[in-house]
């Protein structure tokens, strides 16, 4: 067994010859389940790599893995471990990443997410902004709900997102800065009956097709529980899709009704958008999904260029709120 933890130094284990290769096997068995494939990650023969196995436990003093007919099992050692060497890893990642930037100035790469509403009312022009001040930063923009977007980030695909913490996920993984709630509009095409009427009921709403997101969408949950709290009847001709897309194009060849982020709804019904197709139905309740919010990973520090473009939507929060 390990000492107790009041004897342990700041290099405990690496004076005990626990090595980067040995960080870079667990990682690859937690993420394989296999031996041999951990091995071939490594480009090592497999006996290597179980000889390894074997250092990392006579290190640790404690079971790391077992195997069974179909791979390798950690133990809740070894789930322990790859853990934190998967987080030693990334941060050697970020750390080279970081140098190349430092090195090359501003030109870095960020990768931003972001729900509808926030993608066109917030990254946007902050990306306009961007790229007068810092034209060589190279910029991906993901656009999705909440939940996946907190797994991009968890698995480092994304350096921050504008959205919010929800789903299965451990909310001590997150920093959070919380924007303001986000107001819902439902759209029709130009021409709609209901564009007749101001304001429409959402008794009158219900009677036409819908165009809603996946049954776990925040979206949808919202506006089910908006409808079911005045005792309306949810609507039963449904079209269930994410696709922001699909929406706009369905809405726009029926008189299906969706509910979209009002700066999405503002955006498309402009003309530059799709030239007054699309339109918001005046309605006489307003409905709003939970604030969102500006989220980074609590244990993972932006890069440089990542910073830099943090900031810039921070501004542009700043300068929506005021």
């Amino acid at each position: 067994m390990l000492d107790s933890p009041t004897s342990f130094q700041s290099d405990f284990l690496a004076r005990r010859g626990l090595k980067l290769s040995h960080l870079r096997l667990i990682a690859a068995l937690k993420e394989t389940g296999q031996m041999s494939a951990a091995a071939a990650h490594l480009a090592i023969s497999q006996p290597a790599a179980s000889r390894m196995a074997a250092e990392m436990e006579e290190i640790l003093g404690v079971p790391l893995h077992s195997r069974h007919a179909r791979g390798v099992v950690l133990t809740a050692y070894g789930e322990r471990l790859a853990m934190r060497a998967r987080a030693m890893l990334q941060g050697l990642d970020d750390a080279a990443r970081e140098i190349t930037e430092m090195e090359r100035g501003n030109q870095g790469t960020v990768s931003v997410g972001a729900v509808t509403g926030p993608a066109l009312d917030i990254v946007l022009p902050a990306l306009r902004q961007l790229r007068l001040t810092h034209p060589k930063i190279s910029v991906s923009v993901t656009v999705d709900t909440s939940d996946g977007l907190a797994e991009d980030l968890l698995a480092a695909r994304l350096d921050f997102y504008i959205g919010r913490v929800l789903g299965d996920v451990d909310p001590r993984m997150f920093l959070t800065k919380e924007v303001e709630p986000e107001p819902i509009s439902l759209i029709a095409r130009s021409g709609h009956p209901l564009t007749r009427r101001s304001p429409a009921t959402v008794e009158e709403c219900v009677a036409y097709d819908w165009v809603l997101q996946t049954p776990s969408g925040l979206l949808r949950r919202t506006l089910e529980n908006f409808l079911m709290a005045r005792g309306v009847a949810l609507p039963d001709k449904v079209l269930s899709t994410s696709s922001m897309l699909l929406t706009l194009g369905y809405i726009s060849q029926s008189n299906a009704i969706a509910p979209i982020a009002k700066a999405a709804a503002t955006f498309y019904g402009r003309e530059e958008g799709l030239n007054g197709r699309i339109v918001e139905l005046p309605l006489e309740t307003e409905i709003t999904v939970a604030p969102y919010s500006l989220v980074q990973h609590a244990e993972r520090p932006l890069s440089p260029s990542s910073q830099v473009l943090f900031d810039v939507v921070s501004e542009v929060i700043r300068s929506k709120v005021v």
